[in-house]
């Protein structure tokens, strides 16, 4: 089996990228209010800061800030995607590994977590989160996508919201480093 390597860092900002099992599934923005009712009784529970995010489909993209001393990202996923499907009427196609271990066909079971190493780094992965509805051409504009933190970082004065312009070209430099 492979062995996982995460990088717990107390009170650290870390990005992550969460997938559905089927990509072709439109789940998280069709069920919009469950997710972020997962979100809510999660950070209740176990507080986090949302720096950025957006949802897309069939994925989401996150960069959280832990609280200090804190590095339990991973229970706070559990608890979120947990919480999301079962939230979700059942149906969807169950392997049989996951049905002996009771568990829905809904997220993938791992995770993308990228550590934050400064704040270029998180500057980067930031703007990375926002630009992708634009990257996925879902639309013309950043700031027509719902279901983001553009616009709450337009509101603080963080961004322009004209910011990436028209999307004709989804130029520059976001997330990791080439």
């Amino acid at each position: 089996m492979v062995s996982y390597r995460r990088n717990f860092i107390a009170g650290g900002s870390f990005f992550f990228t969460v997938n559905l099992e089927d990509r072709r599934l439109r789940l998280l923005t069709e069920h919009i209010d469950h997710l972020r009712a997962a979100f809510r009784e999660t950070r209740e529970r176990h507080p986090f800061t949302t720096e950025a995010i957006v949802v897309l489909p069939d994925h989401l993209h996150a960069v959280w800030s832990l609280p200090e001393g804190d590095t339990d990202y991973a229970t706070r996923w559990r608890q979120i995607k947990s919480a999301f499907s079962r939230s979700l009427p059942a149906g969807e196609i169950v392997s049989i590994s996951r049905a002996a271990k009771r568990e829905r066909g809904i997220w993938q079971r791992r995770y993308w977590e990228h550590t934050i190493r400064d704040e270029d780094d998180f500057a980067r992965h930031v703007d990375y989160v926002h630009i992708n509805p634009l990257k996925h051409g879902l639309v013309k504009r950043v700031m027509d996508w719902p279901y983001s933190s553009f616009q709450r970082m337009v509101n603080l004065g963080l961004y322009p919201g004209d910011w990436a312009g028209d999307g004709e070209s989804v130029d520059g430099v976001y997330g990791e480093r080439s």
